[in-house]
Parts: C-alpha cells; sequence; structure tokens
C-alpha cells in the first residue's frame, strides 16, 4: 500500500471555509461528474441531509457533493451555497428547466465553542466550494474541524481540540481514501501504538485521562454531559459500486471509528459515514472495506495530530511539545 493524497482521487476536489474566531465551518467534497453514494448513520443524534435518496430503492443513483459542517442543525445551511455553486456550472440531475444538484450533508455539534451565533451558511458553503477549487486538502482546525473538540464527558474545561483529518492509500490503480471531522464524545487512540492522543483531560489538565473509565461512573440524573458530539466522514475510492455497494463500504469504514475513538457510537452522538465511489477501478467489495477502516482509522489520528490550541483548548501538540522538550 502507497500512501497518497486524498485529493489524488480522481473525480474529487476537496474545499474549506471557516471562522476561526467564531470556532466552527465547513468542508464539502466535491464529484462534478458525479458519484456513487452511500451512508451509514450510527448514533442516537445524527443531523443529516439528502441521506433517504441513497438508498437502493430509490431513483437518484448518483451524487454530486457531500457537505460536512459544524453549526448542529442550523449548519445544514451550507449546502444550499454548494447547490448554487453546482447550479452555476451546470452540474446536476437534468430535470429539463434546470439541473438539481444532488448534495448531501451532515453536521456536528459546535455551537460550545467559540460564538454559538455565528453558523455555517449558504455563503460559507459558497466559499468552501471556491476553495475546493485550487486542489489542496489541508487538515487540523479547518472547515468541519475548526471547532470539533474531543473528550467532552466532564465538560468543556477538561475537553481537547481535535479538528480534521485526511488518510489515503494506493494498491495498483485502487485509490481509497477517508476524511474526517472528528467531535466525539470520548478519547482517540492510535491503534498502531496504543498510544491515547487527546480526549478527556484530567482535573488538574496536565495529561490525558480515560473517557471510558469515567463512563462507568457515570450517574443518571446529572447534566447532559453526553451532548456536543458526532464525528462526520468520507469514504472515496474510484471503485465501480452499486448503491447497495457504497452503504456497506460506509457501514465497513465505521470499523475505523470503532478502532480509533473511545467509545464510539454513543447514543448521544450522531456519527456518520457517507461512501463516494467514482467508477474507475474493479474491486473486491471486502478488500475496500478492509482498507476504508484502516485509512479511516489514521485519518482520525491526523485530525487530533494536526489540530492545534484554540479558546484555551489544548490539543496533542501541547503535550507531543513537552515531551520532546524533556
Amino acid at each position: 500500500m502507497q500512501p497518497i493524497s486524498f485529493s489524488d482521487i480522481e473525480g474529487l476536489k476537496v474545499g474549506h471555509a471557516h471562522n476561526l474566531e467564531a470556532g466552527t465551518g465547513c468542508t464539502v467534497v466535491i464529484c462534478e461528474n458525479g458519484a456513487t453514494a452511500g451512508v451509514d448513520v450510527r448514533g442516537g443524534a445524527p443531523g443529516t441531509r439528502e441521506t433517504d435518496l441513497l438508498a437502493p430503492v430509490n431513483l437518484v443513483d448518483k451524487i454530486h457533493a457531500v457537505v460536512l459542517a459544524g453549526g448542529s442543525a442550523f449548519g445544514l445551511d451550507a449546502a444550499s451555497g454548494v447547490m448554487r455553486y453546482l447550479e452555476e456550472r451546470k452540474v446536476g440531475f437534468d430535470v429539463q428547466v434546470t439541473r438539481v444538484p444532488i448534495v448531501c450533508g451532515a453536521v456536528l455539534f459546535d455551537l460550545a465553542v467559540g460564538d454559538h451565533r455565528v453558523r455555517p451558511d449558504a455563503a460559507m458553503g459558497y466559499r468552501a466550494c471556491r476553495n475546493a477549487e485550487k486542489g489542496e486538502c489541508p487538515e487540523g482546525n479547518v472547515g468541519a474541524g475548526a471547532g470539533a473538540t474531543v473528550g467532552k464527558i466532564s465538560g468543556m474545561a477538561r475537553s481537547m481540540k481535535s479538528g480534521l483529518g485526511c488518510a489515503a492509500v494506493q494498491v495498483g490503480p485502487l485509490k481509497i481514501g477517508a476524511l474526517v471531522a472528528v467531535n466525539c464524545l470520548g478519547d482517540v487512540v492510535d491503534p498502531e501504538t496504543g498510544e491515547r492522543l487527546a480526549g478527556l483531560l484530567k482535573e488538574d489538565r496536565t495529561a490525558v485521562a480515560d473517557t471510558e473509565e469515567a463512563m462507568s461512573e457515570f450517574k443518571a440524573g446529572r447534566n447532559n454531559c453526553f451532548a456536543g458530539n458526532t464525528t462526520l466522514g468520507v469514504i472515496a475510492a474510484n471503485a465501480v459500486l452499486t448503491k447497495s455497494q457504497a452503504s456497506k463500504l460506509a457501514s465497513l469504514a465505521h470499523d475505523g471509528y470503532a478502532r480509533a475513538m473511545r467509545p464510539a457510537h454513543s447514543q448521544y452522538d450522531g456519527d456518520t459515514i457517507f461512501a463516494l465511489a467514482t467508477g474507475r477501478v474493479e474491486a473486491d467489495l471486502s478488500v475496500l472495506g478492509m482498507l476504508s477502516a484502516r485509512v479511516m482509522e489514521r485519518a482520525v489520528v491526523s485530525a487530533v495530530k494536526n489540530a492545534r490550541p484554540l479558546f484555551g483548548l489544548k490539543c496533542w501538540a501541547d503535550f507531543h511539545n513537552q515531551k520532546k522538550q524533556v
């Protein structure tokens, strides 16, 4: 397996737009020529757009963009700007009088970070599309990861800053990658080393604690310490897939969440993964599923390693730099 950039997958463009002063943003993955898509929504508190049409029994067989946004349900408005951008370029499902861009999306909760009155809107979604023209894919405090945090079971004071991460590999002609905004309730662990990278801080904020241990002592009736989560991801491949196979691929990619986030898929998360297939290379679905979990776990790790401090929240780099200085 050869590491590549997520943006090396032909037929896709990635763009971010954000407001770091407010601590929110959105990310768009554009497939102007259309991509077969599927989705797997887990957790008990999702916020999504146009996911029903991805069911194999429904008419539309290709979509033109996926939007990941902060702002909770307010952030779904960013998709309107993406639709305007694509319609201007005559991209979409032909309905004779115009073309209707098929834009799916999902949102995460970042209202407790920065200024909750500022949310991703149509203008920000449009700006993300314009930024996609640059052909770049930055990571960290960008796009949907601008306000992302982890380890929130004891409140924001003991949480850490996370962000957006990417990872991709090439095996022969097959290319597959993951893009993810990590905003989980729990901790992020590197599956390759077992190191706890980010999450719930100890009371003195000098080291990362253990969310699962804290959860085992949780008492019902307390304030809703679980609120404010949801991790959003995209798996993209240049493979040939049907809609049902794309949905299965999205499901298999959730293994990457489970390996790197502890816990994942809580009742108070809306953890969601979209799968996009651009239809260029024949590939076995089981192989794709294995690779999707691998690149997703690496993208989750990359999201926290590329995050930087914001609003007084510590990040992985703070502790990593301390270790290097000792």
